[in-house]
């Protein structure tokens, strides 16, 4: 038995769609082995930032860590992780409100040694509400995760 033209035309078609789905399956990202682990991390580090807790909040940071501030026009500024933990604590002392800042998505990738999170959060001071992405690169350390580097802005 032969095929029409259109029937292998189809079972083409058929083909191709199985493939493709087959690569997108194969190339997504799997999950970072330790994702759990490093989305209890991230959490704490913005629980500790709402509470004020600024020897919690300054103890996810490795010692050698830079922060990085980019505006909107693209200028940006930077800071080592004593001088950024200085300028929380007066943020929240200065501030009438209080703020609290939660995550809102996580993605997480990387390996066993170090780990790239891009986190999209919200702030709220009173009524107003900001929202931004904090983009980290995580190191493990013998104390566990800890952040090398933050590039972050505000929406």
């Amino acid at each position: 038995m032969t095929k029409k033209p259109c029937q292998l035309k189809a079972v083409g078609l058929s083909l191709w769609l199985l493939l493709a789905l087959l690569c997108l399956s194969a190339c997504s990202e799997a999950a970072h082995p330790q994702k759990a682990e490093i989305e209890v991390f991230l959490n704490r580090y913005f629980n500790t930032w709402s509470a004020k807790d600024m020897d919690g909040y300054g103890s996810c940071f490795h010692s050698t860590a830079r922060i990085t501030f980019v505006e909107k026009g693209g200028q940006c500024g930077s800071q080592g992780v004593t001088d950024f933990l200085h300028g929380q604590k007066l943020g929240h002392e200065r501030s009438a409100e209080a703020m609290t800042e939660v995550p809102t998505d996580m993605k997480i990738s990387g390996d066993s040694r170090v780990a790239l999170a891009e986190v999209r959060w919200k702030l709220t001071k009173g009524r107003e509400i900001v929202t931004g992405t904090d983009f980290f690169t995580l190191l493990k350390t013998p104390d566990g995760w800890r952040i090398a580097s933050l590039v972050f802005y505000n929406d």
